[in-house]
């Protein structure tokens, strides 16, 4: 399969501690996608569904030494609705954990360095062979008041084979109203602030994920899931350190398309994928519109 040139691919690193001016303690997010045809002359729509719930306990050691630890749930459900009638529904279920140490090194500097252990399932069955393995590594560095960059990349091992991805932190307050931040190329917003408490913008998440499926008819074969998330977004502050966040926007690129188990392929990067040779088992369905609501609990960050 040739992969497009704007497929990003990330490990879910929503409230990471770098590029950014808070950390997000808490976050409970909804999703609901509306209903869109099949990429064939399969009569019927396919409806995307979802959740995301992550929870960040940052333990301090020193004022320059903190050990990370955070654990992300995904959760995405497909229904297959042909003839009025709910057909082969699937479920997807991500627990990743995130852990290791962030060091300030001075002068605006800091270095991340993170182990991700994962376990990617439909929740029926096969064990530790429904785990990943992977890692984050990233150097960051301050450069005025106004803006602070990381560069450094991100490894796993996926059901497809292994996958590194270069990224780049940002987080340029361009004005006292204007700023873009995120880990590119897997998520970024471009944020205005209307007020204290209230801010709005474009918010971008690019997201790619594998899945064993345990299943007796499909038994060792896996879900590589796609999609690429344009939205606007709306944040208000709810109460201190409280806020609540609207999206709505468009998939791009979407697909749940399964593999077997030995169908892999040999290296793979956002820009390039290298021994490509797998057959999709599946049809896949259109792209289409998301909302969103989320809620999350934040905690501004010390400065140095």
């Amino acid at each position: 399969m040739k992969r497009k040139i704007f497929c990003v691919i990330g490990i879910a690193l929503t409230g990471i501690l770098a590029a950014q001016n808070t950390l997000d303690i808490i976050t409970l997010s909804g999703r609901n996608a509306f209903a869109t045809g099949f990429d064939s002359v399969l009569p019927g729509k396919a409806k995307e569904t979802g959740s995301f719930v992550a929870i960040t306990v940052p333990v301090p050691l020193t004022k320059k030494t903190i050990i990370y630890n955070s654990l992300n749930y995904f959760y995405f459900h497909v229904d297959n609705i042909i003839n009025s009638n709910n057909s082969d529904p699937l479920s997807l279920h991500g627990f990743i954990l995130r852990t290791g140490i962030v060091q300030r090194l001075g002068n605006g500097q800091s270095i991340q360095m993170l182990v991700s252990p994962r376990l990617m399932t439909d929740m029926k069955g096969g064990g530790i062979k429904n785990m990943q393995f992977g890692g984050l590594a990233v150097y960051e560095k301050n450069f005025n008041e106004k803006l602070t960059m990381g560069f450094g990349s991100i490894v796993n091992n996926e059901f497809f084979g292994p996958y590194l991805v270069p990224v780049i932190n940002l987080n340029w307050n361009i004005t006292n109203r204007f700023s873009i931040s995120g880990m590119l190329p897997v998520y970024a917003k471009i944020k205005y602030k209307f007020s204290e408490k209230f801010n709005a913008g474009i918010s971008h998440f690019g997201l790619t994920t594998s899945f064993r499926l345990n299943d007796d008819n499909f038994s060792g074969d896996y879900i590589e899931r796609q999609s690429i998330d344009l939205a606007v977004f709306a944040n208000y502050q709810l109460a201190k350190n409280i806020y609540i966040e609207g999206r709505f926007g468009q998939s791009m690129n979407r697909c749940y398309k399964q593999y077997s188990s030995d169908d892999k392929v040999s290296f793979a990067m956002p820009l390039a994928t290298f021994g490509d040779k797998r057959t999709v088992k599946n049809i896949q369905f259109k792209d289409g519109a998301f909302a969103e609501l989320r809620f999350v609990y934040s905690i501004p960050l010390p400065k140095e």
